[in-house]
């Protein structure tokens, strides 16, 4: 998998969270440690809008270092970035506080994924 194909699925599973609730401002680092997918972007909560950018963010209140495959489980909510973090999986570097926003993030992605669901389903309950 290449960095630019990595960015994008990553991007995809963040995208569509409602972070409408979130006043505070909240921007982040993803540094991916690999040889073929490894490179840099960052997640950004602005005004309750999300950005998922393939570029450094240099005013970042947290970065994050980890494998692809640890971002990526993260990023579908299959692992905790707490247990990775205390895990050695994930390093972090910043303001930790901030940092364990990324968890409300990906809860508020989870749950939204979850109600789209149920909508498809019964849409299609509906159809039938």
């Amino acid at each position: 998998m290449t960095y630019a194909d990595f960015f994008y699925e990553v991007k995809n599973r963040f995208m569509g969270a409602d972070v409408s609730d979130i006043k505070e401002h909240l921007a982040y680092q993803f540094c991916i440690e690999d040889e073929e997918a490894g490179g840099i972007f960052y997640v950004e909560v602005k005004d309750g809008e999300l950005f998922v950018e393939p570029y450094e963010y240099y005013d970042r209140d947290a970065m994050f270092i980890s494998a692809p495959d640890t971002f990526m489980k993260i990023a579908e909510g299959k692992m905790d970035p707490v247990w990775a973090f205390t895990t050695q999986k994930l390093k972090v570097e910043g303001n930790i506080e901030k940092a364990l926003r990324l968890k409300e993030i990906i809860d508020l992605k989870q749950k939204q994924m979850k109600k789209d669901a149920k909508k498809e389903a019964k849409k299609e309950t509906t159809e039938e």
